[in-house]
């Protein structure tokens, strides 16, 4: 009877990240809403779209494409930014210069990162997390890692399974109903993982719940053209949104093993 030992073990591994799982959509849909009342009435600007979109490094990429239309900062297809206008309108594009440095000139991809983790993002999202749009930091890790478990107890199952299969003391029991004894938390967890893409996926995003409320309104509302209009689009869709071939490129250029310096000559 080693195969109900293992059966034993593997529903108490299912049921154990699966229960794990369901509190933790339990308490983040709780937390939207205790929360959502307060923040219907909340006017989304858009770093503010940008971090419930993307998090703090959509933030960065906004700054970088906002300032570069305004010709304020150079973004080259070889992924170097050059500052033109070293005085910042904002905390946001304050960061941007700042990560550039005192040479006014450096790639893109370690600017993005500093800008990211500016102290200017990180008040802003903690100032959406206050507002109930944005999910918290602890939440948004806790529902991550309950999926990660129930994956990992899916397989899990299906090893102990193989192994009582495998096993050569199976009494007389047939393979077909060991296989389905087994088959039943291996469903289980694949049940928790579909429920999970379906209803805990919005809570596993920046936004939360209400905040993609908001979100959705100002895509609505964000019709017609215009430099608003385009700002948007990269806010919420990130840099895939933008038109200009060559501004594309300097967001998609990687670290070369070679640097070359542009309009240094």
């Amino acid at each position: 009877m080693f195969w109900v030992l293992l059966l034993l073990l593997a529903w108490a591994v299912a049921g154990t990240a699966c229960t794990r799982l369901c509190l933790a959509a339990v308490h983040a849909a709780a937390m939207d809403t205790n929360e959502a009342t307060a923040a219907r009435d909340h006017d989304l600007t858009l770093y503010e779209a940008a971090f419930l979109s993307g998090g703090p490094r959509r933030v960065a990429d906004l700054t970088l494409v906002s300032m570069a239309r305004q010709q304020r900062l150079l973004l080259a297809h070889t992924g170097w930014a050059t500052v033109v206008d070293p005085r910042g309108r904002d905390e946001m594009e304050r960061s941007v210069i700042g990560a550039i440095g005192p040479e006014g000139q450096s790639r893109i991809e370690p600017v993005r990162d500093a800008a990211a983790a500016a102290d200017a993002v990180g008040s802003l999202g903690d100032r959406l997390v206050s507002a109930g749009l944005a999910v918290p930091a602890g939440a948004r890790d806790g529902i991550g890692a309950a999926i990660r478990q129930v994956r990992f107890a899916a397989a899990v199952v299906a090893a102990l399974g193989a192994i009582a299969l495998l096993a050569p003391d199976r009494s007389d029991m047939p393979a077909h109903l060991v296989a389905l004894w087994f088959a039943l938390p291996f469903v289980l967890t694949l049940s928790c993982l579909a429920i999970a893409r379906i209803e805990i996926q919005p809570y596993a995003r920046w936004a939360s719940p209400a905040g993609q409320r908001l979100l959705s309104a100002l895509v609505r509302h964000s019709g017609g053209g215009g430099d608003r209009t385009y700002l948007t689009s990269v806010a919420v869709r990130g840099v895939r949104a933008i038109g200009e071939p060559d501004l594309r490129a300097a967001f998609a250029h990687r670290e070369q093993h070679h640097e070359v310096m542009p309009w240094r000559d």
